[in-house]
């Protein structure tokens, strides 16, 4: 194993997904002079979830870099799989911070994203959900739960109909029933998309005991699951993001 440590992102390469106007909100606020941002703090929605921080702009300048360079690396053949730990952040919206997530990561050419985090992606999904360039598969839990979208009938528009791929499940769902899931719903889409690189998000939240979850998988079946898309032999870029304790 390789530690690498990447270079910061500029907001040039931040705006290539990020509206410019949200990247320097991003970059300007600070704890003590949020009263000057009141009309931008409504608009960008940092809050409980998201808040302001001392160094938050570092924190994505780090976290995005770390992503571009995990892709560039994949790209240039000098690594099968690349994880960036300070990623994972599929709920950030073109103008809006949501769900602890301030910046997305994941806007790049053709690739099969798949997310086996508890929560809907929905920032990634709203990416591409109009392009066929980037298929987006999710299994979350659906319906009064963050962020509350995900639906089987999200299926993508445009272009992109058919390449937005949704499977919300019920609380309490163990390693046997989600591997009788999700191992035939990723065949079928790697038989059809026939991606060249994966992106993966497979954060911890959906483990048995999580504070905040509800779902009920082992370390071991969880691991199942990577180990099934490891074995397509397709170069993969690994996102995982831990805002809670296992207890």
């Amino acid at each position: 194993m390789e530690i690498y440590r990447p270079h910061k992102a500029n907001a040039e390469e931040m705006t290539k997904y990020h509206r410019d106007n949200y990247i320097k909100f991003l970059r300007s606020i600070r704890p003590d002079n949020m009263s000057e941002y009141s009309k931008q703090m409504q608009r960008f929605n940092p809050g409980e979830d998201c808040p302001v921080f001392d160094g938050l702009f570092e924190f994505c300048q780090l976290s995005t870099g770390g992503s571009v360079a995990s892709a560039v690396k994949l790209n240039k053949q000098q690594t099968d799989i690349a994880v960036n730990w300070a990623e994972g952040l599929h709920h950030a919206k073109k103008s809006e911070a949501s769900g602890f997530c301030y910046v997305n990561n994941t806007h790049h050419q053709r690739v099969l994203y798949i997310d086996i985090d508890i929560h809907h992606s929905d920032g990634v999904e709203e990416a591409f959900y109009t392009t066929d360039r980037v298929m987006t598969v999710s299994f979350h839990k659906y319906r009064e739960y963050f962020p509350g979208s995900g639906d089987l009938q999200d299926i993508g528009a445009g272009k992109g109909k058919y390449y937005a791929v949704n499977y919300p499940l019920r609380d309490g769902i163990g390693d046997e029933s989600c591997e009788a899931v999700f191992k035939p719903v990723r065949s079928k889409v790697m038989e059809m998309f026939q991606p060249s690189a994966v992106v993966l998000q497979c954060d911890s939240d959906c483990l048995s005991g999580d504070r905040l979850g509800c779902f009920n998988l082992t370390i071991k079946g969880h691991a199942k699951c990577v180990e099934f898309v490891k074995s397509f032999n397709l170069p993969i870029f690994s996102h995982k993001y831990y805002y809670n304790h296992i207890k």
